[in-house]
């Protein structure tokens, strides 16, 4: 199993943004599906983001459409996910996964809006 490590959480304004990373050791960020979750204390994760790199394909929740964008730079192994106008309702945990049935995944970066 391989573990996943985002960064690039923290505290922001309502209206701001923030670059999620996550780097994916020992994979081919373009041989799997790779996708962004979220979670809050007391509430079921949520999907948010994903990216299908052989196909150029990317699907968001409506929640998160046309605010946030999801992206990979195959050479580096990393993906993004770049969170712009931010909401209080976007306070969470997020969460990278990839892998074979999303296997993989990261420890978790919080995001916190005020």
């Amino acid at each position: 199993q391989v573990q996943l490590v985002e960064s690039g959480g923290g505290s922001v304004q309502a209206g701001g943004g923030l670059r999620l990373s996550c780097a994916a050791p020992g994979y081919t960020t373009s041989d799997y599906c790779m996708g962004w979750f979220r979670q809050v204390p007391g509430k079921e994760r949520e999907g948010i983001a994903a990216i299908y790199p052989a196909l150029g394909d990317t699907y968001y929740v409506d929640s998160v459409r046309g605010r946030f964008t999801i992206s990979q730079d195959s050479a580096k192994n990393i993906l993004y996910l770049q969170m712009n106008s931010l909401k209080s309702e976007d306070t969470a945990t997020y969460y990278c996964a990839t892998g074979p049935m999303f296997a993989d995944w990261g420890q978790g970066t919080q995001v916190t809006v005020s």
